[in-house]
């Protein structure tokens, strides 16, 4: 396989046409290309996503965005940390390394990250070293998230 690179997604008409190849495609996708056809944004405009490229085809993406610590009820003492959503892979292209690649580049930050997992994703997380949250959100905010942490860094209870 050809070197890949994560490089982040520029919001224009090409790179929505091909979010509509992806299932995860909902209001994230359509508010960015309403916001498009009302000149709002543009191509160097803060994109959350991150994709990866094989030749002309965009193969995985990402959501990736910082949440400030003022705004954080899951890590002890709060901190900065991403959000990771909408992590997903073409069909024909899946165990070739594209997620694992993409959860790399987000790990690269080194902050914690939050994520909630797809159906039939658990395994896919556990192996990228996702753990279920301790804290329980599922009563809290009815999200059952998964979270990784860069080394020295602890989850509240």
């Amino acid at each position: 396989m050809q070197d890949v690179k994560v490089e982040k997604l520029l919001i224009n008409y090409k790179t929505l046409e091909e979010f509509k190849r992806f299932k995860e495609y909902g209001n994230q996708e359509l508010s960015m290309l309403e916001d498009l056809q009302n000149n709002m944004v543009e191509n160097d405009s803060e994109s959350p996503f991150y994709g990866i490229y094989y030749g002309d085809t965009l193969t995985a993406r990402m959501s990736l965005y910082k949440v400030d610590k003022k705004y954080d009820a899951y890590f002890d003492p709060a901190q900065d940390y991403l959000v990771l959503w909408k992590l997903e892979v073409l069909p024909a292209y899946r165990n070739k390394g594209f997620g694992k690649t993409l959860v790399d580049y987000a790990k690269s930050y080194q902050l914690p990250i939050k994520t909630n997992p797809l159906i039939n994703s658990h395994d896919f997380w556990e192996k990228m070293g996702f753990q279920k949250a301790s804290y329980d959100m599922e009563r809290d905010f009815g999200e059952n998230p998964l979270i990784w942490l860069p080394e020295g860094v602890h989850e509240s209870n």
